[in-house]
């Protein structure tokens, strides 16, 4: 049997895009920092997004049915720290600049890329839900450097190496 702390500790290891991830609707606008964010097939665009459960804004994912992940940029490590925190949505959305794109769901202006998507399905996976999202827009920024987590810290990818 694989303990949880074992299994935390070896995912450690396994570098990951930082994101941030938005709704809005009925329930008003929330959001969260992720790393479990992965491509599944591009025919049709379709991302998959793992959430916790026991996340206070899960239900407002659900009811919503509409997401967009923020792929961050090595300048958004705060944002990343805002999204992961205790603050309440509103103070959240106090950090950055927020837009929009086809969903309504809140896209942050200057990240790496973003990905407007519509939740088509959810499956239950232990402590996780598991959402399968059709893309229907993208936004792609100026931004070259993108923030990793590795190691239980943020990292910077992306930068140019000395001649």
């Amino acid at each position: 049997m694989i303990e949880a702390a074992d299994f935390r500790n070896a995912m450690s290891l396994l570098s990951s895009a930082v994101n941030v991830v938005t709704t809005a609707g009925a329930s008003g606008v929330h959001g969260f920092t992720a790393s479990a964010v992965c491509s599944v097939t591009d025919t049709p665009p379709t991302l998959l997004v793992c959430m916790n459960q026991a996340s206070r804004s899960h239900a407002h994912f659900i009811e919503n049915k509409i997401l967009s992940v923020n792929l961050l940029g090595a300048q958004h490590q705060q944002i990343s720290n805002v999204f992961a925190s205790k603050m309440n949505s509103e103070e959240r959305f106090q950090y950055g600049t927020w837009t929009e794109l086809e969903t309504g769901a809140p896209v942050l202006a200057d990240a790496l890329t973003s990905f407007d998507c519509e939740i088509e399905q959810i499956q239950q996976v232990g402590t996780h839900s598991i959402f399968m999202c059709r893309v229907v827009a993208i936004q792609h920024s100026q931004q070259e450097h993108g923030l990793v987590y590795f190691n239980r810290a943020y990292h910077q990818v992306g930068e140019l190496e000395p001649a």
